[in-house]
């Protein structure tokens, strides 16, 4: 079982070969509640396939890449193009760009619309996003719990709750050296919008 990770609210957590800083309340629960609302509601959902052992499977829970004209990002296998920001988004960014003193020319949304979508291990370690990038992931709607584990130090495996309106910051070489995963979670009835924000290099 992962081990609860103990993050000082606010504060970077130095763990081997990677930096974590939690913040649990980047927007409040009203902001955070209403944000969720026009996302749910303006984002062009969609829910790719991928090609998993010869056979087609859709990946459990609905995705949106929204970017700067002309980028372009791919996962497990599916290329994904920019849509064009909305001004929802660009609000959100900005205030995720003003807290961070980092800029992002991208988001990559996930909604898992209940306990059954989860997210298995990755990293997020595309070409792409560089050797170091530096992720930050907001979470809006329903809490859920996220693992992460080193690729080599078997010890180091640790869970935390993501909870609506928090921003979670993942650095230094976490992506070379960590792989992450949202679990499902059957007693979990509700949805929870992921916006993970990053720097794609241009081709």
């Amino acid at each position: 079982m992962p081990e609860l990770l103990d993050c000082r609210p606010g504060h970077w957590r130095e763990l081997p070969d990677a930096r974590l800083k939690y913040c649990p309340e980047f927007y409040t629960s009203t902001q955070a509640a209403a944000l969720f609302v026009q996302l749910q509601g303006e984002i062009q959902w969609s829910q790719p396939q991928v090609r998993l052992f010869g056979k087609t499977h859709k990946v459990p829970r609905l995705t949106a890449f929204y970017g700067d004209r002309g980028l372009q990002y791919s996962y497990s296998g599916v290329r994904h193009e920019t849509l064009p920001w909305s001004a929802t988004l660009q609000q959100i960014k900005r205030d995720v760009e003003r807290s961070t003193q980092r800029k992002f020319n991208s988001v990559l949304l996930n909604c898992y619309r209940n306990g059954s979508d989860s997210n298995g291990w990755h990293a997020d370690d595309e070409k792409e996003l560089g050797d170091a990038p530096f992720i930050a992931s907001l979470s809006l709607g329903a809490s859920r719990d996220f693992h992460f584990r080193h690729n080599k130090l078997g010890k180091h495996n640790y869970s935390c709750a993501l909870e609506s309106g928090s921003l979670l910051l993942m650095a230094g070489c976490m992506q070379q050296h960590w792989q992450h995963q949202l679990p499902k979670r059957l007693k979990v009835s509700d949805a929870r919008i992921n916006l993970t924000f990053r720097l794609v290099e241009r081709n």
